[in-house]
């Protein structure tokens, strides 16, 4: 990537995606002191950024193969039913974002079987001090916003060893699989793409919760990386709502916005007619529609497919216009405000 600024090294770390997942894979392979699986009844997760958006993850991609609930928090408070048969992950790369760190506290005093994946900090002190189970992220190797692979996969492969997410290990190596097919041809296309997008606004649609989740990731990348705005949404649920908003105005929303359709292999039929309806109705108001498709066996693999197209695309559109993609401070102006670390 020569000729490119990046201070942060994020080209290198996006494309070590494949690798971080094996690392995720080992560090949390026969972690001791886990509860047993008759023991819990729920699955917490706690995460702000990154780590907010791998619980949604974990949500999407394992909570249809579970026979327990997850719950996703974003606060600094855990649901008051949290006790000694909840299992909480909780999830910060610095190990100081404060609302994980408070809502860790929090759930640990209610008796929640609390396991952290953290790059130390003060989440990594408390889960000492409660002997409980932690999974290190190599705050070198991983940037935050890097290491996402490891803050999902981790529990991931947590949830699997615990007999909560059968075939967890198996699913993420075949994601690992696509993820380096994908990396040995991604940079053509996603510079295109990138090109495309410069200048604009994108809209990124998914269908259904796997679809959705990617499109938001996608958006969180342009913002970050490329500093642009960007917008998500998820099919069906945009058809009760967001569509309503692209009435009027065509004039200027052609000139504003693109539209980009995220689709993979695992949506419902309804969702795959609602696609159709939407590219009808969305054609004249945005100034061109791109398909983007997920590839690989299963949908861990396809969902981290799109998560990673949609990182390298972020990465191209801030070539595109000279910007260093790693440096983010907006957001680090936003925590120290809040006085805290980034997550």
């Amino acid at each position: 990537m020569s000729g490119r600024v990046d201070t942060l090294g994020m080209w290198q770390a996006v494309n070590r995606m494949p690798e971080q997942m094996l690392d995720a894979l080992e560090r949390s392979k026969e972690l001791g002191g886990l509860p047993d699986r008759s023991e819990i009844t729920s699955v917490l997760v706690l995460g702000m950024g990154p780590g907010g958006f791998a619980g949604d993850l974990l949500a999407v991609a394992a909570g249809p193969f579970m026979p327990l609930p997850i719950v996703v928090v974003k606060s600094y408070q855990p649901p008051s039913y949290v006790d000694e048969q909840t299992l909480v992950f909780a999830l910060s790369a610095s190990g100081d974002t404060p609302e994980i760190v408070q809502a860790a506290a929090q759930a640990a005093a209610a008796g929640g079987r609390v396991v952290a994946v953290t790059g130390g900090g003060r989440l990594a002190e408390m889960a000492a001090a409660w002997d409980a189970p932690l999974v290190e992220v190599d705050p070198v190797l991983y940037p935050p916003r890097a290491g996402l692979s490891m803050l999902t996969v981790a529990p991931m492969t947590i949830l699997g060893q615990m007999g909560l997410f059968p075939g967890a290990a198996q699913w993420v190596r075949q994601a690992v699989e696509q993820i380096r097919a994908r990396r040995d041809s991604v940079r053509e296309p996603a510079a295109a793409l990138a090109r495309r997008l410069a200048g604009t606004v994108p809209l990124v649609y998914g269908g259904g919760g796997l679809g959705a989740a990617a499109a938001r990731h996608w958006k969180n990348m342009v913002n970050t990386s490329a500093k642009a705005p960007a917008f998500s949404a998820g099919v069906p649920d945009l058809l009760h709502n967001e569509i309503a908003g692209w009435g009027q105005h065509g004039d200027l929303t052609r000139q504003v916005f693109s539209l980009v359709l995220l689709r993979h292999d695992h949506e419902h039929p309804e969702v795959m007619r609602g696609f159709d309806l939407l590219i009808d109705m969305m054609e004249e108001v945005v100034g061109a529609v791109h398909t983007v498709e997920a590839a690989g066996e299963g949908p861990v693999a396809q969902i981290f497919d799109l998560m990673y197209q949609g990182s390298v695309i972020a990465l191209e559109m801030a070539a595109v216009v000279g910007l260093d993609p790693g440096p983010v401070p907006a957001v680090v102006a936003a925590r120290q405000a809040l006085g805290g670390r980034t997550p």
